[in-house]
């Protein structure tokens, strides 16, 4: 079955969604009154988790449905919010969903990381047709994102466990985005010093 293009900025809208959508539940969530900082914080990061799930399973299908593919990372991201959210919501205990994006991180670092022990670059097969780039700048890119993801792993780790969940909350829907834009806007040198189009155009 051929895959289908969908306009940029749909695509954009079906990545960042769900993480605006968790954000708003959470904010918005109904807590009953009385209960104190941590009773309250547990009520809506339960309440978000349940809008969460169905919702990140909503943008896969539609995803589906305007492609005809599914995009493999997009598929883990699925399962384990499924798996994480799922026992934060069975267990009342928010540790789980908290340590969803340190658990995405070390994967997809990890699945990168086996690549290139490899000698190949993953990312090349994802995104050749966005950046077609000489092999050795895709193994650079691939090597600098799995140092990164391991950072920000680090760093959810210290942000939820250290500055408790309104704070991660806030560092889960608007730092962690940001640092991904910013991130791959720092390699635009890289992208332009091993680009194959770039390289052609000097050769004539």
């Amino acid at each position: 079955m051929a895959e289908r293009k969908i306009h940029p900025l749909l695509k954009i809208a079906l990545e960042v969604g769900p993480i605006a959508i968790f954000f708003l539940a959470y904010r918005m969530a109904p807590v009953p009154d009385g209960l104190d900082a941590t009773e309250r914080q547990l009520e809506q990061i339960l309440f978000s988790t349940k809008v969460f799930i169905p919702t990140i399973l909503a943008t896969l299908g539609i995803s589906f449905a305007l492609t005809r593919k599914l995009p493999k990372m997009a598929v883990i991201t699925a399962i384990v919010v499924v798996v994480f959210g799922g026992l934060t919501i069975v267990l009342h205990d928010d540790t789980f969903v908290k340590m969803k994006p340190t658990i995405l991180y070390c994967i997809f670092a990890g699945i990168l990381g086996f690549g290139l022990l490899r000698g190949q670059s993953y990312l090349r097969y994802l995104m050749d047709e966005l950046l077609p780039m000489q092999r050795e700048g895709w193994m650079k890119f691939t090597r600098r994102f799995v140092v990164f993801y391991l950072f920000l792993a680090v760093l959810n780790e210290v942000v939820w466990r250290g500055l408790g969940t309104d704070m991660w909350v806030n560092f889960r829907t608007f730092v962690l985005p940001i640092a991904n834009f910013g991130f791959v806007m720092a390699q635009l040198p890289l992208f332009q010093r091993y680009s194959i189009v770039q390289k052609a155009d000097e050769g004539v």
